[in-house]
């Protein structure tokens, strides 16, 4: 009995013995995982570069993470241009181009008419006083105005008016908008109709061109005619009046209209109301580029227009009112239409006027006619 007991016992130590042995091997075991694997972290984090530790609410910025991770990149981005100009371009404001007269201020200077002209004269004919003037002194481009003394030199020149005349590439070149295309033939005579008329710039220097000397020996011979009728203020660069370079005062062009006059053929030219002429195999209708003119609205004896953006709106001519012929000069004026308008408020001023004092008398010398 007592033998069992103490086997039961021996047995019972012994198993708690190999429980004890088994469970620190184990522990033992895994305590050498655990410091290996602690080893393997350490060396991967020191491998990886230090970041700053942020601080704040973590929640936010790990669902901000989660939130960057879902959102997916186009595989090519590309920006969107919301404009067509190039890239190095910049938008720059572009201011108006203003006439000479507006940028010397003559807009701000008020007259009796209230005319919209900067510059302007008005002369009566039968005895030469002056009876209007709004700063008729003070030297301006005048534009196609030009066309006037073009025509005279080429009058005074006794050059056969039916020569035919063909419009080449120096004619197109000076002049890009026309309806006289290179190869067009006309005669001089048709060439000065054009000139005075539409104010056709082809046609005027082709007149020019086909001057004895070519344009040199013209535009010489058109300023001595400048000098020769006693513009005194005046200059010309080249036939057309496309230049700013062509100036000449109101009283200037009041003298040159009265010698103008003296030619019949300008006369009759300037104040023809329309021209049909055949171009291409195509008829092409030529207006006069005075409305006042094709309207009828005056008994206009001479005139002629002028426009280019440093000279502004212009208008020379020559009118019966009453009976009586007035020479008005207007320059410089703004819009299209208003240097029109401040000749009809001339007409009705005239019309209306008991008596108007004569402020001096416009010295002119007669021109020369050979």
């Amino acid at each position: 009995m007592y033998k069992s007991l103490l086997r039961c016992i021996s047995l019972i130590l012994t198993c708690l013995l190999l429980s004890t042995f088994s469970i620190h091997g184990f522990s033992k075991i895994t305590d050498e995982a655990d410091i290996k694997k602690n080893t393997q972290t350490e060396k991967s984090k020191s491998s990886k570069p230090y970041k700053e530790p942020k601080f704040g609410n973590t929640k936010s910025t790990s669902a901000d993470d989660k939130a960057k991770k879902n959102i997916k990149s186009p595989k090519n981005p590309r920006e969107v241009r919301t404009t067509v100009m190039p890239r190095s371009r910049t938008i720059e404001p572009v201011s108006p181009r203003v006439s000479m007269g507006t940028a010397l201020g003559l807009s701000r200077r008020a007259d009796q008419l209230n005319l919209k002209s900067n510059a302007s004269i008005v002369v009566d004919d039968q005895n030469q006083s002056v009876i209007f003037d709004k700063n008729s002194q003070i030297v301006l481009p005048i534009a196609s105005i030009t066309k006037l003394l073009t025509a005279m030199t080429v009058l005074d020149a006794k050059l056969p008016l039916d020569e035919a005349l063909e419009i080449n590439d120096e004619d197109v070149g000076i002049y890009h908008h026309s309806r006289l295309t290179k190869g067009t033939i006309l005669s001089r005579r048709e060439a000065l109709l054009l000139a005075l008329m539409s104010s056709e710039n082809r046609a005027a220097y082709t007149l020019g061109r086909n001057y004895p000397g070519g344009i040199t020996a013209f535009m010489a011979a058109l300023n001595r005619k400048a000098k020769e009728i006693g513009m005194k203020n005046s200059s010309f660069a080249d036939p057309t009046g496309l230049t700013s370079k062509n100036v000449a005062t109101a009283e200037d062009l009041a003298v040159m209209i009265q010698a103008a006059y003296q030619y019949p053929l300008i006369r009759q030219f300037s104040t023809t109301p329309s021209h049909v002429k055949e171009i291409n195999r195509r008829e092409q209708t030529f207006l006069n580029s005075n409305r006042l003119v094709r309207s009828g609205d005056m008994e206009i004896l001479i005139q002629k227009t002028g426009y280019i953006s440093e000279a502004g709106r212009c208008l020379v001519m020559m009118a019966n009112v009453n009976n009586k012929s007035y020479t008005m000069v207007f320059l410089d004026s703004v819009g299209s239409q208003s240097r029109f308008a401040d000749a009809v408020r001339v007409r009705d001023w005239l019309e209306n006027a008991q008596d108007y004092p004569s402020l001096r008398e416009l010295k002119s010398v007669n021109p020369v006619l050979n």
